[in-house]
């Protein structure tokens, strides 16, 4: 049985209706769960008790995120990413007061699996400071055998169904929180067209990037994938190195241009989200032909990694979760932001003019440890947007945020669960 003294409180989560499928499934076990609301789309997505509506204005945030700990006398917080400000600042108080921090992100292998870690994820997850050697220590009394990559990003749709939604609500209520700020640089109105815009142009997309894989595939030359980002995806604002997507382009076209045989390729794959916020294609066709390159550099917008990572000669990325297929592949892989996977062993360091002339492959061996090691304790199967995949996550999770051992904690301490196999949300 729970313990009663368990008090949940809910910050911002992912678009559609997981966190509170959650809080049920936690008060379900006993423990009392509430939810702060920052606009229309918070509320829209809370149906039941416990809703906290913050409409004041941002600066007054920290102070009230204290008052309500205290009051509430919170044992847990509860974050979906953990560097919007609102999160940020919420993060450094309940610390502060030995509150356990439960932060989900999308998964470190997506898509069929999401990230449930306790203080902080990506460039602030325990995993940074985690040597392979000592995941292996951890993972040597448990089985070896692991489901393959999957070659989809599963609930891609629903993503965007929820997400332009979740931007409707939020710009219909504006009158009611009139001091809501959005943690982008966007509008609220401007998110949501784009969303709306994206969702309808799904169709011309697919066939534009059908037409651009296969001149790429039937194009017999080797070539070199450079994986991109959403420009304002949290991995990329607060773990990187570059202001903007654009300096990570001219980085790589640079390198290139100076390092790669003169009959190979570059390959740019965008972020299946990537709505053209940040003027990718425009940039990519400016510097190709700056540097002579404009025969040889090609562009692919969203869709599935699988079919290009399959025949790539290497992988570039800036911290792209997506850089660890690369690595299943036992490609060369050159990262340059802060991304739990970039170890010495299987992650190249090499100039990137060294690295188009001659990549070096990754120690597979220690990868597939490191794999292990994810699969067994962050990463838990399933989806915040489908229902099948919220189901399948629902199983599991609710009883990690309720053990005293974080994940990590305990595989070492021998106090892990078995998890599910991959097959439920297939």
């Amino acid at each position: 049985m729970t313990d009663p003294a368990r008090r949940f409180l809910f910050l911002q989560g992912p678009h559609g209706p997981w966190f509170h499928q959650l809080a049920r499934l936690l008060r379900a076990a006993g423990a009392e769960v509430w939810r702060v609301g920052f606009n229309l789309g918070d509320r829209a997505f809370w149906p039941g008790p416990g809703y906290i509506a913050f409409d004041a204005a941002h600066d007054h945030w920290p102070e009230t995120c204290a008052a309500l700990l205290d009051l509430h006398r919170i044992t847990d917080l509860v974050i979906y990413g953990d560097t919007r400000p609102i999160h940020a600042r919420a993060v450094a108080l309940a610390q502060a007061r030995g509150i356990t921090v439960h932060v989900f992100e999308e998964g470190y292998l997506r898509p069929y699996w999401v990230s449930y870690e306790r203080g902080g994820s990506n460039g602030h997850s325990r995993l940074m400071d985690l040597s392979v050697a000592a995941m292996r220590s951890a993972i040597e009394r448990v089985d070896p055998d692991l489901p393959d990559v999957p070659a989809t990003w599963g609930d891609m749709r629903q993503h965007m169904f929820w997400g332009a939604l979740y931007h409707g609500f939020v710009a219909l209520g504006f009158r009611t929180y009139r001091n809501f700020r959005p943690h982008r640089a966007l509008t609220v109105g401007q998110e949501f067209r784009l969303y709306l815009n994206r969702f309808l142009m799904m169709p011309l997309h697919r066939l534009e990037r059908r037409l651009a894989t296969r001149r790429i595939r039937r194009g017999g030359f080797p070539y070199h994938l450079a994986i991109l980002q959403l420009e304002h995806d949290a991995s990329f604002r607060d773990h990187s190195p570059f202001s903007s997507m654009t300096d990570f382009l001219a980085l790589v076209m640079d390198g290139f241009a100076r390092g790669a045989p003169q009959h190979h390729h570059l390959v740019f794959k965008a972020h299946p989200l990537e709505d053209g916020r940040a003027p990718i294609l425009p940039t990519i066709r400016r510097l190709a032909a700056t540097h002579g390159l404009s025969g040889r550099v090609h562009f692919v917008r969203g869709g599935k990694l699988a079919q290009l990572l399959n025949e790539a000669r290497s992988a570039v990325t800036v911290n792209s979760t997506a850089g660890q297929q690369a690595l299943w592949r036992g490609l060369p892989l050159r990262a340059f932001g802060a991304a739990v996977y970039a170890k010495p062993e299987f992650v190249s360091s090499q100039p990137l003019e060294d690295f188009f002339a001659n990549p070096q492959r990754p120690d597979t061996r220690a990868y597939r440890d490191y794999r292990h090691f994810l699969l067994e304790t962050s990463q838990v199967v399933g989806g915040f947007y489908s229902s099948r995949g919220r189901r399948a996550l629902l199983r599991q999770v609710v009883d990690l945020m309720l053990s005293p051992d974080d994940p990590y904690q305990a595989l070492t301490s021998g106090t892990a669960a078995p998890r599910q196999q991959l097959r439920l949300v297939r």
